[in-house]
Order: C-alpha cells, then structure tokens, then sequence
C-alpha cells in the first residue's frame, strides 16, 4: 500500500509511521531524509538541490518532486511506501498528484492526524529524542509516554532535545504553515480529500491524534 501521511509537527505521526513501518515492512519516508540522502551521495538533483540550499533558499518543485518520484521507485518501496513531510503546500500536492498519475504510481491513502494547534505545541516542546532511534516516543508532559528521568522509556538510550523544539517562535512559523487551509500543508491535504472524493481507490481518513498512542494506532490500523 502507498501512503500519504498529514499531520502537525507534535501529532506523533513519526511514530505512527514507524509502527506501519514494522508492521507492514514497507518504507517510512521522511522529505528531509530525501534531500540528506541526495546531497550526501552527490546525486544530481542533491548537487542541484544544495545550490539551492547553501544560498538560502527553497528548493524548487521542479527538483524535489523528481526526488520524491525517485525515492519511491527504489527497492524497498515495492512492498509499498508511506511518504511523510510532504507536501508542504496546495501547489506542491496538485504537482505530486499529476507526476504520480504520469509515472503510474499508485496512491492508496491519504491519513490526516487532527490535532489542536496548542496541544501540538505543547507536545513539540516536551519532546525528548532517543539517541538509538529518534521515533522511540518519549514526551515529558505525556505520562503515558514519559521517560524515565534521562532515560528512553524504550530502550534506556540517552535522550537529547532539539534547540527548535525549545523556540516558541519557530515552531509557531512552521505550525502557521501546517494549519493554512488555503495555500499550506492542510490545503494540501485537504486537495487529496477532494482527490479521494472523487476516486473510489483512493481512501481518505482522519485520525484523533490527541488519544494516547496505542489508541491511535489501533485506531489507524483498523482503517487500513
């Protein structure tokens, strides 16, 4: 199966698809391992790609879309894919849209996780990263998911946090970008649901994402 996963950075949607990863053994993909995976192996579009990057600026459709294309036809795909990260925007999703339908790829699920924008946000700055495996959840304002002092509450791994997760402002940049309806990431989301509305193979579901884990995913496997 092929995946488009939507949700808010705080919404857990990492850890889902790691779990769907395991599961279902197809691969989770992240948009900004694409770019670190192109430019660390000197690929054409990673030279491209960091042109783009050293100077400032965003990288254009016209690379990143051929990347994603790309990624999902490599060998660990063939069992399916889930692609999470992207798109990031209406424009972005009526491009993708048109260059799956052209390769002849397949698109099986969109999956949005709803989530109230403080929640989200609260959950970002809680956020602590194992050094073993960043998708062990770990949130010290979750007590479902709290860990054990320093400690991964999966494996006892060290846990680091991330500087951005501890600034306000940027994550209330990249939740604006999320949370836009019109021209940003929902709007994108919200163009597959029209997507879906219209192509029966094409399944469009929301998941409540502020029930504790196990919940969600039982929720989300069930709908799958």
């Amino acid at each position: 199966m092929n995946i488009l996963f939507f949700g808010p950075n705080g919404s857990g949607k990492g850890t889902q698809g790691s779990i769907l990863k395991d599961k279902y053994n197809f691969a989770h993909i992240e948009s900004g391992a694409i770019f670190r995976e192109n430019i660390k192996g000197g690929t054409e579009l990673g030279k491209k790609a960091k042109a783009y990057i050293d100077k400032g600026d965003l990288v254009p459709d016209e690379i990143t879309i051929p990347m994603v294309l790309d990624r999902i036809k490599q060998d660990d795909c063939k069992n399916g894919w889930l692609l999470d990260g992207f798109p990031r925007n209406k424009v972005q999703a009526q491009k993708l849209h048109a260059s799956l339908e052209e390769a002849g790829i397949k698109l099986n699920y969109v999956i949005e996780m709803l989530l109230d924008r403080e929640i989200a946000k609260n959950r970002i700055m809680g956020r602590r990263l194992c050094v073993k495996d960043n998708n062990h959840p770990n949130n010290i304002f979750i007590d479902a998911i709290k860990p054990d002092g320093d400690k991964c509450r999966v494996c006892g791994g060290a846990l680091t946090k991330r500087d951005d997760d501890q600034d306000e402002t940027a994550i209330d940049k990249r939740h604006s970008i999320y949370y836009d309806t019109d021209t940003g990431t929902l709007a994108s989301s919200y163009y597959f649901k029209d997507v879906a509305a219209k192509d029966d193979s094409v399944k469009y579901f929301t998941l409540a994402g502020e029930k504790a884990l196990p919940e969600v995913t039982a929720e989300l496997i069930s709908k799958l």
